[in-house]
């Protein structure tokens, strides 16, 4: 019954996953915040909160347009939940962005299988990876995703390879240009945190321990269910599903070696995440165990919400 609510696209459900997304974003700011409240930080936090429920948006077109899921808005709900069962994954405006602009890439690379506009795509693709570095700097390790897909559309065509450079080059170029402009040196704008850390000590606590092993059991068991029924996707989709999976990979790669694990570099894995569990959810043959399966992913959040204003740290 839960599960049948979202199995279909309704107008509904993108309201669901806003207010969803809106609590997951004033609790985090209601515990972090400090200072005055002033109207420029009101207005700032705003246009955060709206790329964040954007974001989702786009991981929607994404799923609807590249056919990743069967048509329902279980992905989108599942993104939203995962905010706000680890909150603190909005603590960073500047990751936020970044998430927004691998988003954009995600979605010119896994439309490469139309075979149209290949090196514009590629361009697009590694320009957005390359502007969302400058936001949070280990969002560069996504570049490692386009010579995988390539790889999966078996492409030998050497413009395409070369096209990629030439996206992160203009990036480089755009942002010295404007560094000698505004602030009179070279380098100005890539000054960033080039560090990486493996303390996991930030994660010990009541609240991250019970999300992250949610998180991590649910999604490595619909992995493991996710290359299992590669073989019965179509051939021209499989490059798709193959990009996701990447994605997911570099993502957790990402949140390894993050130098400051505030909680902030684990919305990189949610858009996958939320496409993998979907393409499970959808599987699941025995109705019971997908209504409990969907069911403790959309409880637990509400339920760690309590936790989260009540912990100590």
């Amino acid at each position: 019954m839960i599960t049948s609510i979202f199995s279909k696209s309704k107008p509904i459900n993108f309201l669901i996953v806003f207010v969803i997304t809106a609590l997951a974003f004033l609790s985090v700011k209601l515990k972090y915040t400090q200072g005055p409240v002033t109207s420029v930080f009101v207005m700032q936090q705003l246009v955060t909160f709206m790329v964040s429920y954007f974001s989702i948006l786009l991981l929607n077109f994404i799923v609807t347009k590249n056919e990743l899921t069967l048509k329902s808005n279980i992905e989108i709900i599942l993104f939203s939940l995962f905010l706000l069962l680890i909150p603190e994954s909005l603590i960073s405006s500047r990751v936020i962005w970044a998430n927004f602009f691998i988003l954009f890439a995600l979605r010119r690379l896994i439309s490469l299988r139309t075979k149209k506009d290949i090196k514009s795509k590629l361009f697009d693709a590694a320009f957005c990876i390359a502007v969302a570095s400058l936001f949070y700097f280990w969002a560069i390790l996504f570049l490692f995703l386009i010579p995988l897909v390539l790889l999966f559309h078996s492409s030998d065509n050497i413009r395409h390879w070369l096209t990629p450079g030439v996206g992160v080059a203009t990036v480089f170029i755009l942002c010295i240009s404007a560094s000698i402009i505004i602030n009179n040196t070279y380098l100005s704008f890539f000054n960033s945190n080039y560090e990486t850390g493996l303390d996991f000590n930030s994660y010990n606590t009541l609240q991250f321990l019970v999300a992250l092993t949610l998180l991590f059991s649910f999604g490595f068991w619909s992995v493991f269910y996710y290359l299992k029924n590669f073989r019965k996707k179509i051939r021209t989709i499989r490059p798709a599903f193959k990009t996701i999976l990447a994605t997911l990979i570099i993502a957790f790669i990402l949140f390894v070696i993050a130098p400051n694990k505030n909680g902030s570099e684990l919305l990189f894995l949610f858009a996958p995440l939320a496409i993998i569990i979907t393409n499970y959810i959808e599987t699941i043959n025995e109705k019971w165990f997908k209504e409990v399966f969907f069911g403790v992913l959309l409880i637990a959040p509400f339920v760690m919400l309590v936790l989260h204003f009540f912990s100590k740290s």
